[in-house]
């Protein structure tokens, strides 16, 4: 992964690939041995890096910059 890209944590990274993947912030929870609270603060904090509001924009986003592949989301 390139450093420059919005300059993510290793777990923000993690959470926001979860994210993409169509998870609730719980399930992302039980998956990464995290409390909920600490996931809303990764997603607050990835969203405030790319400059969105919420998970449809933060995904499009990370797909968009190649930080993530769209396989990687999940599609309806």
């Amino acid at each position: 992964m390139n450093d420059k890209k919005n300059n993510l944590t290793p777990r923000q990274m993690d959470v926001a690939i979860w994210m993409a993947r169509g998870k609730s912030n719980k399930a992302i929870a039980k998956k990464l041995f995290i409390c909920s609270s600490t996931v809303k603060a990764h997603l607050t904090e990835v969203y405030k890096k790319f400059g969105v509001t919420n998970r449809t924009e933060a995904t499009r986003k990370l797909i968009d910059k190649g930080i993530i592949p769209p396989q990687d989301s999940e599609q309806p």
